[in-house]
Formats: structure tokens, sequence, C-alpha cells
């Protein structure tokens, strides 16, 4: 007889045993304790921030991200508004629906929430934050840019969508600021769109439309 396997979510923001994952995503990277993410940290988690890891027979295999509008890695604002930083399942680990697993997790602990936001990427390189893997679990765009790399594949525009998923009726829904998010992320290394020490100014360029 197969035997069953064991799925666990556990939430490591306060978990020393699991210190190197709230540092590092599941990309191949080294860990590393690096001043921006250690910043981010010690700002984003007392205002709510919250990271998740999803094991399969005590491997982890997915996570997910998430904070307040307020303490977001990204320039997102809004009432109530919980935003999603990243969630991320191992292509290992697929077809077993642990994305949605890991979205219903955030929705059933943030209980006062309003909505939740994100971004999403089309047209982008990256295998991260594709706009249809976010439709799927239950986001939709609220609004785009259209952007170029400046330091990467500088002739390939790619859009960067606002995502939405409200929870309750009649909610406002939630602003970004453009001109924040072409200076790029600093609390992942392996963002796509990530903000290197070394770069001076905006890391992104967004170009019209159509």
């Amino acid at each position: 007889m197969k035997a069953v396997s064991k799925i666990e979510i556990v939430d490591i923001t306060r978990d020393a045993e699991y210190e190197k994952h709230i540092y590092r995503c599941l990309a191949p990277m080294p860990f590393k304790r690096y001043a921006a993410r250690r910043e981010y940290l010690s700002k984003a988690i007392p205002k709510g921030f919250h990271k998740k890891l999803l094991l399969l027979d005590r491997r982890v295999v997915g996570q997910i991200e998430y904070a307040p509008a307020g303490a977001s890695g990204y320039p997102i604002s809004g009432s109530n508004v919980i935003v999603l930083n990243c969630v991320w399942v191992l292509r290992r680990a697929g077809s077993h629906n642990f994305g949605r697993m890991l979205i219903d997790e955030m929705i059933r602990n943030a209980k006062d929430a309003a909505g939740f936001a994100t971004i999403a990427l089309e047209n982008h390189w990256s295998p991260w934050f594709v706009k249809w893997q976010m439709e799927k679990l239950g986001f939709r765009s609220l609004d785009s840019i259209k952007v170029t790399h400046k330091a990467k594949r500088k002739d390939h525009s790619f859009n960067i969508h606002l995502m939405w998923m409200p929870v309750r009726a009649r909610t406002r829904p939630p602003t970004w600021d453009k001109q924040k998010l072409l200076e790029g992320e600093t609390f992942c290394l392996a963002h796509p769109l990530y903000h290197p020490q070394a770069w001076n100014g905006n890391i992104l360029v967004q170009r019209k439309n159509g």
C-alpha cells in the first residue's frame, strides 16, 4: 500500500529554525542575510508580515509571503488590503493544487481583509509572477504599465499588472505608485524586478502602451 504524503503549512515569520528561508526563496541561491532584506523584515514583521512554507513529507516545496499594504514589498496602497509579495510552488510539486492551498491559507488567516492585491508580469522572461497563473489563483488585472529593464534584455518590453482579488462586496480597489515601481524591488534577491545595490537610479523604464 502506498504511503499517504504528509502536507503541512508552517508560519516561519518568527521561527529561528527556518531563518534561512525567511531570507531566501525557493530559488537555488546561497543563504545570505543581506541588508535590504533585513531592513525590510525589521519594519514589516511588526506590521503584520507573514511568510509560510508548504512542506510535503517535511520537504519545502512551496511558499507564500504577504503583508498589509503598508508593510508590503510593493508600492501598493489600500484600506484593509493585504498584498501578496510572492507565492511559489516548485515544479516537481505541481498538479497538487498547492498554489491554491497557499492562497486559501492567506485568505483564511487575514479575516479582516477587504481584498488581496499583488503584481503580475506579462511577456517577461521569468517563470515567476506570470499573469495567467495569478488569474488562475483568483486575481484580475486593474491596471498595467509597459516597461523595459535597464540592465537585462533592454530591447524586450513587458507589462507589469496591478492584480486584485476582493473578498468583500463594494470594496474600494487598491492603487499603486507607478513611479515608485520603476525603482525596482529590494526585498528579495531572486525577484524579477530586483534592484541591485550597485545600480544607481531606476532599474525600469516605462514605455508607451500599444
